[in-house]
């Protein structure tokens, strides 16, 4: 393949990504919605039989090359989700927002790897956990929009949601960060034993991975501190950040066998929060990223949306687990409210706010597939739950407030005498 064979698939790409991705925006829904339908609308160019449209689109090059950058588009995704998350904002919700959490994790979890196990019993475990993990995600940007939009971000559900997303990214990375770890080691999960030798290397290595680099984190805090202040807003700050994100990402994978997107996430973390700088490479990073390699992510999705695997059998499972994502984040953070002494009201709005699924759903499921324990058939019911989420959270969040607000009718109460 020549260079200039890759302009063509990138073009159109990009373009119907753009459009896509403000359609889906005008009709209140978030623009990953349309970045995957743009990748399903180039996918369909497989079925037109014209051989100079299949090499030029579907080549082993052409997809090789798509692969690297939609990879480097996860990565860049994962950066900017850790250089935005601010650790400060659990102070303000404190043990609600953990409590809130947890159980939007475990309940989740727990129901997709119920589910899993049901329909396939003998994937393994591990496979059945992996099903699980990926309902743990969540993505409030739509949440947060409504709410500011109906003046509730500062209510005790609004920061409390915001919080306790916070914590489930934390989390989820985690829990993520665990079963690639042992997915890596080659256990299939099969007669998991939890204190076998190599179960036992993948969490030393894990655990080292972690305090290797919060150690060096520290060190590039200050370096970028002093950065700061001798050349604010320098254009080496956000290159130096990326290089560091690129560092960790693939030591995380090269040598401790954590999913590469870990890295990237921590280091996001670790050169976040509080510095005065975060908001300007934050800016950066998003530029390059929104700009082009995450549509290039999405839209590689879209395109390889496989519906031959989808048998009657993983139909039920497929409908079952979407069922399964909305519920436990509705019911695991509601219940989780609501022993936090929220009231009935505020516990559903707060379940409703955490069910809304977004880009780290797709990464997380990525990485099951590519880890042999996701099929790639469960891609269209993942399409299905950040569609129904997104569209459900903002009508029911709309409609609990609006019913709380309704202004109550009071009885007329009769003309004094003398009045006409």
């Amino acid at each position: 393949m020549q260079p200039f064979e890759l302009l063509l698939p990138l073009a159109l790409i990009l373009l119907l990504s753009k459009l896509m991705g403000l359609g889906a925006h005008k009709c209140g829904m978030p623009a990953v919605i349309g970045m995957l339908v743009a990748g399903i609308l180039v996918g369909l160019l497989r079925y037109i039989p014209w051989e100079p449209l299949q090499t030029a689109f579907f080549g082993a090059d052409v997809e090789f090359a798509i692969s690297v950058m939609s990879k480097i588009g996860v990565v860049l995704i994962m950066f900017s989700a850790g250089l935005g998350t601010d650790l400060k904002k659990l102070k303000q919700t404190g043990v609600a927002s953990i409590v809130i959490t947890s159980l939007g994790v475990i309940v989740p979890m727990g129901l997709g790897a119920l589910t899993a196990f049901m329909f396939f019993p003998e994937a393994g475990v591990l496979s059945d956990l992996f099903y699980g993990a990926i309902l743990t995600a969540t993505s409030v940007s739509v949440t947060v929009a409504v709410l500011k939009e109906l003046g509730k971000l500062d209510t005790k559900v609004g920061t409390s949601i915001v919080a306790a997303a916070v914590i489930d990214d934390v989390i989820g990375i985690v829990v993520l960060s665990v079963l690639t770890g042992f997915s890596s080691g080659g256990n299939s999960g099969a007669g998991w034993d939890w204190f076998n030798p190599n179960a036992c290397l993948v969490i030393i290595k894990i655990v080292l991975f972690f305090a290797a680099a919060i150690a060096l984190g520290v060190g590039l805090r200050k370096l970028f501190d002093r950065m700061e202040r001798s050349a604010p807003h320098n254009r080496r700050i956000p290159i130096i950040s990326l290089a560091a994100c690129f560092v960790y990402s693939y030591c995380a994978e090269k040598f401790f066998g954590v999913a590469d997107i870990t890295g990237a996430y921590l280091a996001g973390i670790l050169l976040g929060g509080t510095l005065s700088e975060t908001p300007y490479v934050e800016s950066k990073v998003d530029t390059m990223g929104y700009l082009f390699f995450s549509p290039i992510f999405f839209a590689s999705i879209g395109m390889d949306l496989d519906f031959g695997g989808l048998t009657p059998a993983f139909l039920a499972f497929g409908a079952v687990f979407v069922v399964m994502a909305l519920l436990g984040k509705l019911v695991g953070c509601g219940v989780g409210a609501k022993l936090c002494k929220f009231t009935w009201a505020d516990s559903f709005r707060v379940g409703l706010g955490m069910m809304v699924r977004a880009e780290v759903v797709l990464i997380c499921t990525e990485k099951g597939v590519q880890a042999g324990l996701v099929s790639e058939s469960i891609y269209p019911f993942i399409f299905l739950i950040i569609l129904l989420s997104s569209i459900l959270t903002p009508i029911l969040l709309k409609w609990s407030y609006a019913r709380e607000e309704k202004p109550k009718k009071h009885p007329v109460p009769p003309p004094e005498w003398g009045e006409e």
